[in-house]
């Protein structure tokens, strides 16, 4: 009997990776047969972007909330933020779901005749990547899932339920699966070869891009999972891959990372002599872009998204949302200086005073050109204009420092000086739309004029692959397999490409857990690699005292003392925030989220993840 699949023809999400309104030509409310669908390249189109569109998991710009959970930055408006711990469904993702339209769009593909078979076979590669795609997140989640294959299941009265009971893999043969369908899309002819417009719809080079993550993934959860004192794991190794199999997977990763590299297709963009505009226009910018492999595309009118508006800067806003993230110390003192590896701010004197700059933005001198197109820092600019944060003044009275600060963009010295302009930082209260941290987010944010109105929006792209990480991949590989030169090759490029020194001696996982951090800072990198490196428990363990688990901010001061030498000069105060009291708490339970008893009890066959009652 011939099968008939149903699709809902969501077109609100319709070739948003396009950007071709050709395609829109459909009522984005009608229910349609397979029949109609398949009768129609365009509404066959229309299903794939479909597809493209509900992957968006983890972080992602289109929910600013997303970056407050780790140390990359708190959220400035309003309250204090009272995070503390990892949920045990902290960012799961079960999307059986989308595997199930994804096998039933292959069954109907097959069976259609209105487009080549050229053309069916790219489009067969496409949502085979996306199918492979959404496995591994799956994977990175909670370990070894069921494999369905290419199976579509229909449940029809009297029929043995226990025959569409799957049971879960091993965590191994998941990864293995995506591994599989990585190399078999990605062998020619079937993705294309080029790059697609914007970056938006898979290639060859995206799938080896996603069989080089997936193979060091494993590789590293072999590694290092067995290294801990209690290893996460199950019996029946759902959770959880033996350390034999490490050094085959670095292999796997290495080699697809170097493919990517040596074909030339995209290359670490160094074009622009400006470092930092260089890092940005690499990593935000589509025009002319050589690095972003695979993104989440927007394109207006119907899509679009609010990362810019959520996020600018208060004196820049062009609505009432703004300043909703502030990126915290965390992150911009973990950026190098170009030729010191401490990024330790230069705040204080080794006897405890002050030293003072005379522009904001000279703490800042020589650190790594990226920081400046991640952060907005003190001092710095933003749409041609400068970002002036200024928590207050401080005065010295009677040989102590003391801080004064006014009501934001009102309140004044009695020279006529602003003491905290309308940016803030604000150091007390719970007002909206002002920063709390002393920093702005640079990464992402849209130039253009109107792409912080609520009536609009920004286009600018989420990466979820660059080129960038193919170069780290193929450098952590070679580290894992005692291959120090070409780990020191493949990681100086990236350096190189940054504008800071490069490594000359041994690399260490220390270096490239460092690297990865400020490379990839609010790319959805950071969460996944501290758990495959089981380092998040270490990272984020619940202690105030431990620097990579309580948000630190800075406050950035003018001394208000005339005929003082040091008058108007900046000082800072590094400190902990009231905004974000608690320190980050990730326990071994966390390495896997927990298996719902609802998809036991519908079931069996699924078992529970370790911690798990």
């Amino acid at each position: 009997m011939k099968k008939k699949y149903i699709y809902s023809a969501c077109l609100a999400f319709t070739l948003a990776f396009c950007g071709c309104s050709d395609f829109l030509d459909r009522d984005p409310d009608r229910i349609l047969s397979d029949e109609q669908v398949f009768s129609d390249e365009k509404m066959i189109t229309s299903v794939l972007a479909n597809f493209y569109g509900r992957m968006e998991w983890g972080q992602r710009i289109t929910d600013a909330g997303s970056y407050v959970c780790l140390d990359e930055a708190l959220r400035s408006s309003g309250g204090p933020d009272l995070f503390r711990t990892f949920g045990d469904d902290h960012w799961r993702i079960y999307d059986y779901g989308l595997i199930r339209n994804i096998n039933q769009f292959l069954a109907s593909l097959n069976n259609t005749d209105v487009i080549s078979e050229e053309r069916k076979n790219q489009l067969r590669g496409e949502v085979r990547f996306m199918r492979a795609y959404t496995y591994f997140c799956m994977c990175r989640c909670m370990g070894g899932m069921p494999i369905v294959g290419d199976e579509v299941f229909s449940y029809e009265s009297g029929m043995d339920i226990t025959t569409l009971q799957y049971p879960r893999s091993t965590e191994a043969e998941l990864y293995d699966y995506v591994i599989k369908e990585c190399t078999e899309i990605a062998a020619d002819g079937m993705l294309p070869s080029e790059a697609s417009k914007n970056s938006a719809r898979a290639t060859k080079w995206a799938a080896l891009a996603l069989k080089a993550r997936a193979a060091v993934y494993a590789g590293s959860i072999a590694n290092y999972n067995n290294k801990m004192e209690n290893p996460v794991s199950t019996p029946g190794s759902e959770v959880g891959i033996p350390a034999s199999k490490a050094s085959e997977y670095y292999k796997i990763a290495y080699d697809a990372a170097k493919a990517v590299i040596d074909g030339g297709v995209y290359v670490l963009q160094n074009n622009i002599s400006d470092k930092a505009d260089n890092f940005y226009a690499a990593t935000t910018l589509k025009d002319n872009n050589t690095e972003v492999i695979w993104a989440r595309d927007y394109k207006g009118p119907s899509n679009y998204q609010g990362w810019t508006r959520d996020n600018i800067p208060s004196s820049h806003a062009e609505d009432i949302d703004q300043a909703y993230l502030g990126p915290v110390l965390n992150l911009v003192e973990d950026f190098e200086y170009i030729g010191n590896r401490d990024g330790k701010l230069n705040i204080k004197n080794s006897d405890g005073s002050y030293i003072a700059y005379d522009k904001a933005i000279d703490l800042f001198k020589d650190k790594d050109p990226r920081l400046f197109a991640t952060v907005i820092v003190p001092g710095s600019s933003f749409r041609g204009s400068e970002v002036v944060l200024r928590a207050g003044v401080k005065r010295n009275e009677s040989g102590e420092w003391k801080s004064y600060h006014g009501k934001r963009g009102q309140d004044v010295t009695s020279r006529g000086l602003i003491i905290t302009p309308v940016n803030g930082p604000m150091t007390t209260g719970d007002d909206q739309y002002v920063n709390k941290s002393g920093f702005f987010v640079r990464k992402f944010m849209d130039e253009t004029v109107g792409a912080t109105t609520r009536g609009r929006g920004s286009e600018v792209w989420f990466p979820r692959f660059r080129v960038s990480e193919m170069y780290l991949i193929a450098a952590e590989a070679a580290m894992e397999m005692n291959d120090q030169d070409n780990a020191r090759r493949y990681l100086n490029a990236v350096r190189e490409r940054a504008g800071i020194q490069p490594l000359n001696g041994t690399i260490t996982l220390n270096d490239i857990v460092r690297e990865n951090r400020v490379e990839f800072a609010f790319e959805n990198h950071r969460f996944y690699d501290l758990k495959r490196w089981r380092l998040a428990d270490k990272f984020w363990d619940n202690n105030e005292n431990t620097s990579t688990a309580i948000h630190r901010v800075l406050f950035p001061y003018q001394i208000d003392q005339v005929g003082d030498p040091n008058d108007l000069k900046w000082v800072f105060d590094a400190t902990t925030t009231y905004m974000s009291p608690y320190p980050r708490y990730f326990q071994p339970k966390n390495y896997y989220n927990f298996i719902n008893q609802d998809w036991i009890n519908r079931n069996p066959k699924m078992v529970k993840n370790p911690y798990q009652s």
